[in-house]
């Protein structure tokens, strides 16, 4: 799915932010991406998703080197990535459930209001779906978030700090639509600083916890 060889990145060319780093992301995985604030993990999901481009080494995503991908080879590449951002954002002027079909109508793609309808339930917003995102708590936008990301039935979903803002409760509730996600066959990475959330998890599904520590990526200890 994702395969990186040596693979390294700094902003304008400059000093390397991320070096050397090997990783191999398969199908179904889930693995969280844990490290200090400014160690680069935000930095590496927009590797995977395309949205950055390796300054060195080499980085295949579904099979394709990224770098030789074309502007609509990136698109098709996206499209197969759903991406839940820290803070999400959403077109205020827009109902919740119009928010969440955005990537169909952008891909020019029919929404199929009875799916839609199912999505909503599933990330607990039916009652929202005529509200507007300023009406939404925390939680609820993130889940909204969550239901964006999905919609275009991605294989891989990235996660940059989603329960960041959240409470404990709220934060379990989001955590449990991922783990759900994961055992339906997609594959999910979560960048996250909260340990107590990945032990949570590894109570529930098989997760492999990443680090990037001095620029580099390297498999964390069974102590997390």
């Amino acid at each position: 799915m994702i395969e990186m060889q040596n693979l390294s990145f700094g902003y304008g060319g400059g000093e390397a932010l991320l070096a050397d780093m090997t990783l191999s992301l398969q199908p179904g995985s889930f693995h969280f991406l844990t490290g200090p604030s400014g160690a680069g993990k935000t930095t590496f999901l927009r590797l995977c998703y395309a949205d950055l481009l390796p300054s060195a080494g080499r980085m295949s995503t579904f099979g394709q080197d990224v770098r030789a991908l074309s502007r609509d080879g990136i698109a098709g590449l996206r499209r197969r990535v759903g991406v839940v951002h820290q803070d999400p954002q959403f077109l205020d002027h827009m109902p919740v459930a119009e928010n969440i079909a955005l990537p169909l109508m952008i891909s020019g793609q029919a929404v199929d209001m009875a799916a839609l309808g199912d999505l909503l339930a599933w990330v607990q917003l039916s009652r929202h779906a005529r509200a507007m995102p300023p009406e939404l708590s925390g939680g609820e936008r993130q889940r909204a978030a969550l239901a964006r990301a999905v919609i275009m039935a991605p294989d891989l979903i990235l996660a940059d700090e989603p329960t960041g803002n959240l409470d404990w409760d709220m934060s379990m509730r989001l955590l449990q639509l991922l783990i759900e996600l994961n055992r339906s066959g997609k594959a999910v990475l979560i960048a996250t600083h909260d340990l107590n959330l990945v032990r949570a998890a590894k109570q529930q599904v098989q997760a492999r916890v990443l680090r990037i520590a001095g620029m580099k990526l390297q498999l964390a200890g069974a102590d997390l």
